[in-house]
């Protein structure tokens, strides 16, 4: 009788240890999207770059981390066909922007997460973009397997200036907005 009442302590121990433990979740990379706006004075450009891979991290139902490589060389355009699609993502794909030879990831890892609201939480990370790290933050909904989220990344801060009205001078309708914007969906 002692040793059922050991084994039965023991099995009680075991699963609740389970149900507080974080549980990993790799998202689905081919049904998770990231899609980005870049504008400038006389217009904007919008276009997809995937996952290589990612996973986010739970505690019960409360997320508690998260970490995503993206495919740099994946990256075009979606307002453009043709020849002016192939001369834009050439261009996105060159030094002047985001070198995908050299750094062909981009990086992003959760590094606090708060409650803002059921199922909303304030997320700080690291992005890495051209081997330069910087703090982001953003929110995040979380809505059974899948979590969405949009912000705006300054690229002057990963060493991305080409055409920065703050960086070179009378521009005039050639400059392009620091930020750009981001939607992704998570899939998992």
């Amino acid at each position: 009788m002692k040793n059922l009442k050991t084994i039965a302590i023991a099995l009680f121990v075991a699963v609740a240890s389970i149900s507080v433990n974080a549980q990993t979740k790799k998202i689905d990379v081919k049904t998770s999207t990231i899609k980005w706006v870049g504008k400038k004075v006389t217009g904007e450009h919008s276009g997809t770059v995937n996952f290589k891979d990612g996973a986010v991290v739970f505690k019960g139902k409360k997320l508690t981390g998260g970490s995503f490589t993206v495919d740099m060389t994946s990256l075009t355009a979606t307002d453009l066909t043709g020849e002016y699609q192939g001369k834009l993502n050439g261009h996105l794909k060159a030094d002047d922007f985001f070198g995908t030879e050299k750094f062909p990831t981009a990086k992003l890892v959760f590094k606090t997460i708060g409650a803002k609201a059921t199922d909303v939480y304030t997320v700080t990370a690291d992005l890495t973009i051209k081997g330069i790290t910087k703090p982001v933050t953003f929110d995040i909904a979380v809505s059974g397997n899948s979590a969405t989220t949009a912000f705006k990344v300054d690229r002057t801060k990963y060493d991305i200036k080409y055409n920065s009205g703050n960086f070179f001078e009378n521009l005039g309708d050639k400059t392009i907005n620091d930020d750009f914007e981001l939607a992704v969906v998570l899939k998992f």
